[in-house]
C-alpha cells in the first residue's frame, strides 16, 4: 500500500501517480480495439469488420460483471483503507475474486446455450452471421478470464497500486495486439482469430495478477480462507459496484440498439460506425482512465473526512480531460478522413465513418467532466448519483434521444443522439456535485 500518495504527495503529483499509469494502460487498451478492427478491416471484408462491430456489445457485458467486482471493490478497498481498516481488505479482495469466477461460468453458460438469440437480438445479417457467431463462441469459453482480469485491474488500484494495475492490463493487451495480425492475416482465422487473440491476452493477465497476489507483498488475497460473504461486504461492493456496472451494460444495450437501427440503412453504415466508435474510444477511455485514477484518492480522503484534499483532487482530474478531450478533438478534426482510411480503404464505409466520427466529437472536449464526477461518486460510496449517471448517459438520455431523432431526422438523427445524451449526462454530473459538496460543506460547518 502507498499510504504517502493518498495523504502527503501534492494534489498534481497524486494525481499524475494514480491516474497516468491508468491512462496508459487505457490508451494500449485504446490500440488493442482498435487493433482488432484494423487488422480485421485488413481482410478487406466490411462484412468481418461489422461483425467486430455487433459482437463489441456482448463483449462488454463481460467487462460489466468485471466492473461490479472491481469498482465496487476497489471502492470498498480504498475507503476501508482511508478508515484504518487494513484487516477487512483481504476479505473484500478473497469475495471479489470468487465472486468473478462464479459470474464468469454464468456467463460462458449464458453465451454458449443461448448463442442463436443473441446473434438475433444483436441484429446479425445473414452476411455477419456466421462470423458473429466465431467471435462469441471463443469469447464465451474465455469469460472467466475476461471477468478477473477486468476487476483485479481495479481492485490492485484500490490500495494505491496503479503501476501494477497498469502492467497486468498492459500485459494483456500487449500479447493481443502482438497476436492479432499473426491469428487475424497470417493464420488466415479472421474475426475468430481477434477473438482468441483477446482470451489469451486476458489470460496472461490474470496470471499476473495472482503471482502479484501470492507474492504476499499487498493487503489482497485470494485465498479461500478470505472468501467471506457478510452483509457488510456484500453491500458495499454491490451498492457501488452494481450501478458502475450499469454504465457497460448499457453501453452494451445502447450499441446493440444503434446497430439495430443503422442496419436498416445497411450494413456499411454498421461498419462506418464501428469504425468511428472505435477511434472515438480514444477520448472516451483516456477520460475514463483519469476518472478511475483519481477514484481511490477521492474514496480514501472521504473515508478519512478530508474533504478539502478530496475536492482538489476532483478539479484537477477535471481539469485534465478537459485539456485532453479539447487536445483529441482538434487532432480528429484535422485529420478526419487518413484516420479513418487507415481502419479500412472501403469508400462507402469511409464516407460514413467520417461523417460519424465528426459528430461523435462534439462531446469530447467536455465527456471527462462527467467521467471524473461520477467516479468521485463511487469513490465515496454515493450509490444513488453514480447509478443515475450510469443509468442517464446510455439509457435514460441516450433512449429517448435515438428514437426520436430517428423518427424525424433519420440517419442524421442516430448519429447525433450520443453526443446529445453527453451533454445532458454533464448537466446532471455537474448539479449532482454542486449538491453533494453544499452537504459536505454543511457537515463540516456542524461538527
Amino acid at each position: 500500500m502507498n499510504q504517502k500518495v493518498f495523504e502527503e504527495y501534492a494534489i498534481p503529483k497524486a494525481v499524475f501517480t494514480m491516474a497516468l499509469p491508468t491512462v496508459l494502460s487505457m490508451l494500449v487498451t485504446v490500440f488493442y480495439n482498435m487493433a482488432d478492427t484494423f487488422f480485421v478491416g485488413q481482410t478487406g471484408d466490411a462484412n468481418q469488420v461489422a461483425a467486430v462491430s455487433l459482437t463489441t456489445p456482448v463483449f462488454l457485458m463481460l467487462m460489466a460483471i468485471g466492473n461490479i467486482f472491481g469498482i465496487g471493490g476497489s471502492s470498498y478497498i480504498s475507503r476501508l483503507l482511508g478508515e484504518g481498516k487494513k484487516d477487512q481488505v483481504k476479505y473484500v479482495s478473497g469475495f471479489c475474486f470468487y465472486g468473478c469466477i462464479v459470474f464468469g461460468l454464468i456467463m460462458m453458460g449464458i453465451f454458449l446455450g443461448g448463442m442463436e438469440s443473441i446473434l438475433g437480438l444483436i441484429g446479425a445479417s445473414e452476411n455477419t452471421y456466421q462470423f458473429s457467431k466465431e467471435y462469441l463462441t471463443y469469447i464465451g469459453y474465455g469469460a472467466i478470464f475476461v471477468v478477473v482480469s477486468n476487476a483485479y485491474g481495479n481492485i490492485v488500484r484500490g490500495e494505491g497500486a496503479a503501476r501494477i494495475s497498469m502492467i497486468g492490463m498492459m500485459i494483456g493487451t500487449i500479447v493481443n495486439i502482438v497476436l492479432d495480425p499473426v491469428m487475424i492475416l497470417w493464420m488466415d482465422m479472421g474475426v475468430a482469430g481477434a477473438a482468441v487473440a483477446t482470451i489469451i491476452g486476458n489470460i496472461c493477465a490474470v496470471i499476473f495478477y495472482l503471482v502479484y497476489i501470492l507474492r504476499g507483498n499487498t493487503l489482497l488475497s485470494v485465498a479461500p480462507k478470505h472468501f467471506k460473504m457478510s452483509e457488510g461486504i456484500i453491500g458495499s461492493v454491490f451498492a457501488i459496484g452494481i450501478p458502475a456496472s450499469f454504465n457497460n451494460i448499457l453501453m452494451s444495450v445502447s450499441n446493440i440498439v444503434l446497430n439495430i437501427y443503422l442496419a436498416s440503412y445497411g450494413d456499411d453504415a454498421v461498419a462506418g460506425m464501428g469504425v468511428a466508435m472505435k477511434i472515438n474510444i480514444l477520448v472516451v477511455l483516456t477520460c475514463l482512465g483519469v476518472g478511475m485514477g483519481v477514484q481511490p484518492l477521492v474514496g480514501y480522503n472521504y473515508g478519512a473526512k478530508n474533504y478539502n484534499r478530496m475536492r482538489g483532487v476532483m478539479k484537477f482530474g477535471i481539469l485534465c480531460n478537459v485539456v485532453i478531450g479539447s487536445t483529441i478533438t482538434l487532432m480528429y478534426c484535422l485529420f478526419t478522413k487518413p484516420i479513418v482510411q487507415a481502419f479500412i480503404n472501403d469508400d462507402s464505409v469511409v464516407r460514413y465513418g467520417v461523417q460519424m466520427l465528426r459528430v461523435l466529437m462534439i462531446s469530447a472536449p467536455f465527456l471527462g467532466i462527467m467521467f471524473v464526477l461520477n467516479f468521485s461518486f463511487q469513490g465515496m460510496g454515493k450509490a444513488l448519483p453514480s447509478l443515475i449517471l450510469s443509468v442517464g448517459r446510455q439509457g435514460l438520455f441516450f433512449f429517448p434521444i435515438l428514437i426520436a431523432a430517428n423518427h424525424f431526422f433519420g440517419l442524421n438523427g442516430i448519429i447525433y443522439a450520443q453526443p446529445l445524451a453527453d451533454v445532458a449526462a454533464v448537466c446532471i454530473a455537474t448539479a449532482m456535485f454542486f449538491y453533494i459538496n453544499r452537504k459536505l460543506k454543511a457537515e463540516v460547518q456542524n461538527g
